[in-house]
This record gives structure tokens, sequence and C-alpha cells, in this order.
């Protein structure tokens, strides 16, 4: 699949508060064995469904309320996107794709105001993560709370926030609808091309602009930057509906609080075969593994022996095909974990042990 850049299912949450509902809904009618309510179980029931879908309704303007004030539109000389108000000193974390090759930007709040200027501190694209420094922070602005990304689980409620085709401050909703999804990005309109591990699956609509927005839980807690929709090649490349990707929060802080830090990312934490490479086909013209074309004597598959011409077909327990599938492999993996590489010199298939390098 291809990628790039409702209604939830509430059932859930309003079968808890229910039974809750119904029995605060006799007790205040005068609950007895003879009430018109208490005799009548459906019709208490009915009754309870829409209290239950006020109270679903409440959670998520409160949710809006706090979280929009931490939400940006972020405009560029040739793209719009949303960005999330990462600290009280005025820095802006969004995608590295929306920033481009761009070194200023005009910055509105979600809720409203005139554009500030911002400007890139850095970019980095192997992640599509990036950090803005706005000249001044607006009145009302704040600071952004990141939840913990090992609690975000299937099944939960999430609104999405941002500036989908310009339209600033919108919101929609859905559920966390898978977690640890690895996804290579393209690189048409614009994209780095980079494969991201660990990323969350959203039902809630992710659209041009929404990248480097917010994806927030129901405790007002940024939980992802929406980053990537699918798209369906039947549906001639056009998005998928309802299955977007976002960076989890996890990662989103590691590589922001080093740029904040530092002025850019100093330890990725993402391991590399330090070589460059092309997917190659068999007789029947299918992908059929990654040609090495530069493997430097110091890099990871350089000291494992591996040299140019040589074809990689596996890492670990993966098959390689691909350039993307080799990419994908390694995001799962860890830099100085030791991955048997499985490839082809010549006619002949060998065998060796490399030590990761970092990215």
């Amino acid at each position: 699949m291809d990628v790039f850049h409702g209604r939830p299912p509430a059932l859930a949450r309003l079968l808890l508060p229910l039974t809750a509902g119904a029995c605060a809904l006799a007790l205040v009618g005068g609950c007895s064995a003879s009430g018109g309510d208490a005799a009548d179980p459906e019709r208490s029931t009915q009754a309870a469904v829409p209290l239950a879908a006020n109270e679903l309704q409440d959670d998520y303007r409160a949710v809006i309320k706090n979280v929009l004030p931490s939400v940006v539109q972020i405009e560029a000389a040739n793209s719009l996107g949303s960005g999330v108000v990462y600290d009280g000193k005025g820095h802006i974390v969004t995608n590295a794709h929306v920033v481009g090759q761009e070194k200023t930007f005009k910055v509105t709040a979600a809720t409203g105001g005139q554009p500030v200027t911002a400007r890139l501190v850095s970019s980095y694209p192997e992640q599509d993560l990036a950090v803005l420094k706005l000249d001044s922070v607006p009145q009302g602005v704040k600071a952004a709370s990141f939840g913990n990304s090992a609690a975000v689980d299937m099944g939960q409620i999430v609104l999405a926030m941002g500036s989908p085709l310009g339209l600033s401050g919108s919101v929609t909703q859905g559920i966390v609808s898978a977690t640890g999804r690895t996804v290579s990005e393209g690189r048409t309109g614009g994209g780095t091309g980079a494969t991201i591990a660990n990323m969350v699956q959203t039902s809630a609509a992710i659209n041009p602009g929404n990248s480097g927005g917010a994806l927030v839980n129901l405790d007002s807690e940024v939980i992802g930057i929406p980053t990537l929709a699918a798209t369906d090649p039947e549906l001639g490349g056009g998005s998928a509906p309802g299955i977007g990707f976002a960076i989890p929060a996890s990662m989103v802080k590691t590589v922001a609080d080093q740029i904040v830090k530092n002025g850019k990312v100093t330890d990725s934490g993402r391991a590399a075969l330090n070589i460059t490479g092309r997917t190659v086909l068999d007789d029947n013209y299918e992908p059929a593994g990654v040609a090495v074309v530069e493997a430097p004597a110091d890099g990871a598959a350089g000291k494992a022996g591996l040299r140019p011409g040589d074809v990689i077909t596996r890492l670990g327990d993966a098959e390689i095909t691909t350039i993307t599938s080799l990419a994908e492999a390694l995001a799962s993996m860890k830099p100085g974990q030791v991955v048997t590489v499985v490839y082809t010199r010549g006619t002949t298939t060998h065998r060796t042990q490399a030590t990761l390098g970092e990215l």
C-alpha cells in the first residue's frame, strides 16, 4: 500500500454509563416499584441513551476547548499544513514535508488572530518531523500536553485537529484503529520518502492540511502527529477513507527535545546498514532484492563483508525484495543489534552477521 501524506463506534463508551444513567434517571423521578419509568425498563433505557450521548458530546467539546489553543496553521510559500505548540517558548512541532525547503513561515492560531512569523529551527525528514520557532507567542496560545504512547490502544476515541484544505481549526473524530504500524511515505506530492515505525492508525479523517496537527485522546493529550493518509491504487491514487496514520507522541518528543536543545537531531535511535542500494528485478520482472551500490568500509554492511554488486535478500527474519522492504525491516531494529544478512554474490548465496549502525 502506497501512502502519502464519523461517527465513532461510541457504543462501547455508551454502554458503560448506560446502567448508571438509567438508575440516576429513576432516582430523580422518584424511584419506586410503582413509578412509571421504573416499571418500564425500555422507556428508562431509551431516556438514558441520549443522556450518555450528551455526556460524550460534552467530552468532545471539553477536549476541543482544551487543545485547540495548542494547534496552529502553518503557511509556507508553496504548502499549507498544521502544527502543535510544543512549549511556552514558541516552539512548534510539525511534519518535515509541511516545511519542505522553506525557512520562514506564517503561523496562525487555530483560535484566530493575526499571523505570526516563524522560522525553521531544524527539519528531520528521516522521521518526517520538524520544529519551528515563533518570533513572538500570540496571546491565548498554549503548549500542548503530550500523552503516553504506551497507553494508546485500539478502540480509543480520538479527535484530529488541524487545517484540512486550509480550514483552520477543523476537528474530525474516530478511533485508534491499530498501533505499531510501519509505513513508508512516498516522495510524490512533497513527501519525504521516510519509513516510520510504530505509527498510530486512526479512522479520524486525515486530509491535506491536517499534516503536522494533533491527534488527541479524550484526556486532552496529544498522542500523535497526523502525517499520512493511505492511498488506494484502485481509486486512482485517491485517499482510502478511514485509514490515516500519526507519528506517536514518544517519537515526536524524542525528536523535538533534541532539536530544541541542540538545534538538530543528535541521536536518531534508528538502525541502518549504511549502504546505498536499489531494487533489482528477477527474470519475471518481479522485485527480487536490494543491490548494494555503495557500502563504505566503516559502515555496518562494509564491516560485515558486503560490497557493491551484492544483492541482499533477507535481513533477520524479514524477506527483502525492495528498498522499501529493507527500510521497513530496519525500522523495527535498533543500532548495535546483531542481525543475519543473506545476500547473493554472482550465483552464490552467502550469510553474514552485521552489527547495525545508526541512521
